[in-house]
């Protein structure tokens, strides 16, 4: 019997990882509260999006394809909460 131990690369945030590629890939941009708020995207995803134009995912679930200095956006309170919870 096989645990996660011996198979790194099985659950966890690759599973994650891998589940939210295939639903970029498959659903539509959705409108919505992006053009309000900031969110919170891991690095290595946004610059994906910069080079290939694939929309992202946030914490929260919004999925837009980034365009707009988040620096002039207040944070999402969704993906703000689901973060500090992930940090604790």
């Amino acid at each position: 019997m096989s645990t996660p131990i011996d198979s790194p690369d099985q659950g966890g945030l690759t599973t994650l990882d891998r589940e939210l590629e295939e639903l970029i890939r498959e659903e539509n941009i959705e409108p919505g509260d992006h053009e309000r708020f900031s969110h919170y995207v891991k690095k290595d995803k946004i610059l994906e999006s910069a080079i290939t134009g694939k929309p992202v995912r946030a914490l929260c679930g919004k999925k837009w394809t980034p365009g707009r200095d988040p620096e002039k956006f207040p944070v999402c309170p969704q993906c703000k909460e689901i973060y500090e919870s992930l940090n604790t």
